[in-house]
């Protein structure tokens, strides 16, 4: 989040690991723009951040022209800024998945290309191996699940890498060490992500933006040495989407 109020941090720390693939993660949505405020005023509300309202956001987004110039301009500069940061792109995704919607789909895809842009994440979670691995647990299939499919063709149309699944939807900000060890034997075929949002303290900014998060969890759960196990034993490879597209090109 280039735009977030930790970016310079978390750039130091991803310096620092040069083996961690870095994606960008745009946000258009909940967020503050990285261009100034007269420049995107119809992207935003009156305390200057972007509407929290997604149904809004998108309707906008969609239907006026003027909307659609200025968000074209603060996808581009977020980019810019990810560049800027001299950190490799290793995919590209967006904030509360605001990236299946068709306006910011094709928005990303036409200026990704600029900035060397070959991944980007389709936010599909099957529910079959959820109902395998968690049986008597309720999964229904995302009501906007056809949106994700048209996603997914026109990524793959522009030559781009995307994951088959996505895993920590259903669970968001409970995705513990207990859920995911009985999740990844019925990891199914494929490129599948896993993502959690794990910290190892919580602050006012946290617990307002993801209230209810079991961050310090989600955080063990990633270094539970259980986990390494299961991996190995269900035959899954852990990699990058850099590695991915590296191996693609020698085949």
């Amino acid at each position: 989040m280039v735009g977030g109020s930790a970016v310079g941090d978390a750039i130091m720390r991803a310096r620092r690991l040069p083996g961690l693939a870095v994606g960008l993660h745009l946000d258009l949505v909940d967020g503050v723009p990285v261009l100034p405020r007269n420049e995107v005023c119809d992207l935003v509300r009156e305390e200057g951040r972007f509407d929290r309202n997604m149904a809004r956001a998108g309707m906008r987004f969609f239907f006026l022209p003027r909307v659609r110039r200025q968000l074209a301009i603060e996808i581009r500069a977020q980019f810019e800024a990810f560049r800027a940061t001299g950190l490799r792109l290793d995919h590209v995704n967006a904030h509360k998945h605001m990236h299946v919607h068709p306006t910011v789909a094709r928005m990303i895809i036409e200026i990704g290309r600029d900035y060397g842009m070959k991944a980007v994440r389709v936010p599909l979670e099957p529910v079959e191996p959820l109902r395998t691995a968690f049986p008597g647990e309720h999964y229904t299939p995302p009501f906007y699940g056809l949106w994700i499919e048209r996603l997914r063709r026109r990524l793959r149309a522009a030559g781009l890498l995307v994951n088959d699944n996505l895993f920590g939807l259903a669970w968001s900000g409970g995705l513990e060490g207990r859920r995911l060890l009985r999740l990844i034997p019925h990891l199914p075929d494929g490129i599948s992500e896993i993502y959690f949002h794990p910290a190892v303290k919580s602050s006012p900014l946290l617990e307002a933006a993801m209230p209810g998060y079991r961050r310090r969890e989600e955080f063990a759960a990633l270094l539970n040495p259980a986990v390494k196990s299961r991996l190995a034993e269900s035959g899954v490879a852990l990699t990058r989407y850099g590695d991915l597209l590296a191996a693609a090109a020698k085949t």
